[in-house]
């Protein structure tokens, strides 16, 4: 039996049907009320997952508030182990966009070393890692490959903070998520395990995530970023439509 074969059955069918949407709170976000708006949104828009920083509470809070399942992320695996016990339904490394502003650079040994750490302290549980986009798409590939030899059962990819969108619009939105779907359609076709493409999309870019060969997209300034809950909660139901259009489109 897969590990995956544990989430929950409608996150089990969204991954199945390349339509699963992640709402990321973010590595670093450990305010509470932020979470809580965010939560919200996420289980009224029609998120399938909600990712939250490592903290029990959170864990526990977001659940709550949404009732979806709850994914955490860190790059310290020995935080991962308490917030699974308050709830979290996977674990995710990564993905390190806030840790580029300080210079903080993750390479392939790195990763595999924190992926091989945390599949030894929670054998079972479902683990997404993030392939980091620093490194050129050959060796996001092969890190990708190792990564599920060691244990990951679904691989994220990123790239958002190193776009440089230079065109307003929906010619902006696209030159925004290049670098992730590149690594997305890459990836995809070096792995069998899904691959959920994230960092830098919108409701402009989620159906070529899909297209490019990914199982479902994490998608969070988009909505983060917004301090009014009604604006959150629309810009979640866009997002979820826009997969659901991706989805017929390749049916």
């Amino acid at each position: 039996m897969s590990r995956l074969d544990q989430l929950p059955a409608s996150l089990r069918t969204a991954l199945a049907e390349k339509r699963a949407l992640k709402v990321i709170a973010g590595l670093t976000n450990f305010d509470a009320a932020s979470v809580e708006r965010i939560s919200r949104a996420a289980g009224l828009g029609g998120a399938d997952l909600i990712d939250v920083a490592c903290d029990p509470a959170l864990v526990q809070l977001a659940a709550e508030v949404s009732g979806l399942p709850i994914c955490v992320s860190a790059v310290d695996p020995e935080l991962f182990p308490a917030a699974v016990a308050a709830g979290a339904a996977m674990v995710e490394i990564g993905n390190y966009d806030a840790f580029y502003p300080l210079g903080r650079i993750f390479d392939a040994a790195e990763v595999l070393s924190i992926t091989r750490r945390t599949r030894e302290l929670l054998p079972e549980v479902v683990l997404s890692v993030t392939v980091p986009h620093v490194l050129p798409l050959d060796q996001q590939e092969q890190l990708a490959s190792d990564l599920v030899a060691a244990g990951a059962d679904i691989i994220q990819t990123e790239g958002g903070t190193s776009a440089k969108p230079f065109s307003a619009g929906n010619l902006g939105l696209i030159e925004k998520a290049a670098p992730t779907l590149a690594a997305a359609h890459s990836i995809s076709r070096a792995v069998t395990a899904p691959v959920l493409c994230a960092s830098g999309l919108s409701s402009v870019t989620v159906p070529m995530a899909i297209a490019a060969g990914a199982a479902g997209v994490g998608v969070g300034s988009a909505i983060n970023k917004l301090n009014d809950q009604l604006a959150m909660v629309a810009v979640v139901r866009g997002l979820r439509e826009a997969l659901g259009t991706a989805v017929q489109a390749t049916v």
